[in-house]
């Protein structure tokens, strides 16, 4: 049996035997010798064929042999007891007096040899049960080739196999779910309770609200060891999660008016206990989010796994959407009045308890047909929660993943003052919702075509590249965004700042767009599908972290200037 990965020592060690070559199948690797090898490459074996070999020789030939190649037997004659090392045969002469030995990066130095073992330098990080895995899968052989590394495809949507169109849609659907939620808590929510005079103290109290989505790596680990073989590794954790969710919305739903008028009253003293739902909402989102990102590992072929990162903004900008753009433009009085209503009325078309229990129920629908439609394949993984943790401790002491978490964690807060508190501005100036909702109603198609061809881009150039260029246009934005507050003119908005904002949005948004994109191509490239969901994770938290926590403090930093 071959020798598990775990088992591998941090060496690289020649083996050289040039009285006898292999001539070995082309997709052979040396870390996993074929059967008639094994006597060969142990110590033993290589005794063994020496001395049957110089027996074959005629008298005469064996004093042309290096004396060394005898050398070990006579050792072993004379002392029985001589350390393992000792023991160990040694190189052959090459012909000009020269041994060959390992070189940097595998090579040797001098000429090539055929027989060069590859070891790896680092222990695996793979758990135990991982390699297990690996080697008990039913199409697992030794004999068989080495499958071809998946290229990444370079087309359009509509080129790609049926059976990846149809499950980029079950992503799409998905996120968009998880999008409603949050568009609402990390968007309209805030603006409405602003509307009912909250300090900037008390909205930075709601923002922690959205925390779990960047907290969710600590259970991850959770969602990636416990599931039923029955339902599926991840419809195991999406359908309950959804059920949750959506008999949390009908519930928050039917008493969302009442809450709100409490969190509202007394300068926000109530602002916690409204908090608090919100945060069992987004943990529920965030903990389906882990399943979704692991499920889309395996969901699309791996030459289409870039088509991940598109449905994620796909789906989370079209749900976002909604209850962003959408909901405000029709929970505004001034708005149904204008375009809807010939008797004006003080409440609009639509209110954020109708809006809760409409996808309440909506999520209900969808979990069931997933359920009864949705067959996900089997998998034999078994790693237990403990095994996940230490591959997730083992990632995280990765000297590359330290510095892309350092990245994440310092990149964003450039941008936090525009993303956070620009709108707010706009608004306390005299911008009205309406015309907030109509910016971001003609800003959407942009966001939505941009972030189709975003993820186009990312198979044509690196991920990586294309992340650095959104950063700097983002920061740009910034500071147009810092111009567009300063310039608002006194009379009120006037036809051309309305152009003047609508233009800085969609600048802003699209380069929103091409990072998060970016990104996500890039988490879905290097996170290994047996922990899928803990890798994309521990990629998605750090990189949700550092837009998060600075959210906070610049909120309270903001009241702290205006006083």
């Amino acid at each position: 049996m071959p020798t598990p990965l775990d088992d591998t020592l941090p060496s690289l060690t020649s083996l050289h035997s040039p009285l006898h070559q292999y001539n070995l199948p082309s997709h052979h690797d040396a870390q996993f010798p074929h059967a008639q090898e094994l006597d060969t490459l142990s110590p033993s074996g290589q005794r063994h064929k020496r001395n049957t070999e110089i027996k074959g020789l005629p008298e005469d030939s064996k004093h042309l042999l290096a004396p060394e190649y005898f050398s070990e037997d006579s050792e072993d004659a004379d002392d029985n007891s001589m350390p393992p090392k000792s023991r160990r045969p040694k190189p052959l002469l090459e012909p000009n007096g020269s041994t060959s030995s390992g070189g940097e990066n595998g090579h040797t130095n001098g000429s090539m040899n055929n027989n060069v073992e590859y070891r790896r330098k680092n222990a695996s990080l793979d758990s135990n049960a991982v390699t297990a895995n690996l080697m008990t899968r039913e199409s697992f052989s030794l004999d068989e080739p080495v499958p071809r590394t998946p290229t990444i495809n370079n087309h359009g949507f509509f080129q790609l196999p049926m059976q990846d169109r149809r499950n980029f849609g079950l992503l799409v659907l998905l996120y968009f779910l998880q999008g409603v939620p949050m568009g609402l808590a990390t968007g309209s929510v805030p603006f409405l309770l602003k509307g009912r005079n909250l300090s900037y103290s008390a909205l930075g109290v709601f923002s922690l609200a959205s925390y779990p989505y960047s907290l969710k790596l600590l259970w991850s680990p959770i969602v990636d060891a416990i599931w039923t073989p029955r339902v599926g590794r991840r419809k195991s954790w999406i359908m309950p999660i959804q059920m949750l969710s959506g008999f949390g919305m009908l519930w928050l739903g039917s008493n969302v008016k009442g809450m709100m008028v409490t969190a509202g009253a007394d300068d926000g003293s109530g602002i916690w206990d409204f908090t608090g739902w919100w945060f069992f909402l987004v943990f529920m989102c965030a903990t389906q989010d882990i399943a979704v990102d692991g499920w889309a590992l395996t969901l699309l072929t791996p030459g289409n796994i870039s088509y991940a990162s598109t449905a994620q903004t796909v789906g989370l900008t079209a749900g976002q959407f909604m209850s962003y753009t959408v909901f405000l433009a029709f929970n505004s009085p001034d708005f149904a009045n204008k375009w809807f209503r010939k008797i004006p009325l003080d409440e609009g078309v639509m209110t954020l308890g109708g809006y809760l229990t409409f996808w309440g129920w909506a999520y209900i629908i969808v979990t069931l047909g997933l359920a009864a439609l949705k067959k996900e394949e089997k998998t034999k993984n078994e790693d237990g929660i403990w095994d996940v943790y230490k591959v997730m401790w083992g990632v995280l002491k990765l000297k590359n993943i330290q510095t892309i978490i350092i990245i994440h964690l310092i990149a964003k807060i450039g941008f936090q003052a525009n993303d956070a508190v620009t709108n707010l501005k706009l608004i306390d100036k005299g911008f009205t919702q309406e015309d907030l909702a109509l910016t971001v109603l003609i800003d959407f198609p942009f966001e939505i075509g941009l972030g189709y061809y975003a993820g186009k881009w990312s198979t044509t150039y690196t991920p990586m590249r294309l992340w650095c260029w959104g950063f700097v246009g983002r920061l740009v934005a910034a500071v147009i965004a810092q111009i567009t507050v300063i310039i608002f003119p006194a009379n009120g908005v006037d036809t051309w700042y309305l152009l003047v904002v609508i233009a800085e949005h969609i600048f802003s948004t699209f380069t929103n767009t091409v990072m998060f994109v970016a990104i996500s191509a890039f988490h879905a490239r290097i996170a290994d599908p047996v922990i899928g969901g803990t890798y994309m994770t521990l990629l998605a938290t750090v990189s949700n972290l550092g837009g998060t926590f600075p959210r906070f403090f610049v909120l309270k930093l903001v009241v702290s200037s205006q006083s």
